[in-house]
């Protein structure tokens, strides 16, 4: 492998999904402006609006969209565009 492309400044960061709460800690350079504490430590923060624990295909509660459904409400919303 090429020596000199891969970052040294890792570091243990706290990923927060915003959606359901869940807290994770791994190792990454991505740069976080709050802090959180977990377990009496203190980590940067970083965000996130869907992780493994929200995300439909990994929890099993994926949705059937109605796309036909959908197609008709954007042509009637849209219908007065006509000319």
């Amino acid at each position: 492998m090429r020596k000199g492309i891969h970052p040294e400044n890792y570091r243990m960061v706290a990923f927060k999904d915003m959606s359901n709460g869940d807290v994770f800690i791994t190792r990454s350079t991505a740069p976080a402006k709050e802090n959180i504490e977990v377990e009496g430590q203190s980590y940067p923060l970083i965000k996130l609006e869907i992780s493994r624990t929200s995300h439909p295909y990994y929890t099993g509660k994926t949705k059937l969209v109605d796309t036909a459904g959908r197609i008709d409400k954007f042509k009637n919303k849209y219908a007065k565009f006509k000319k």
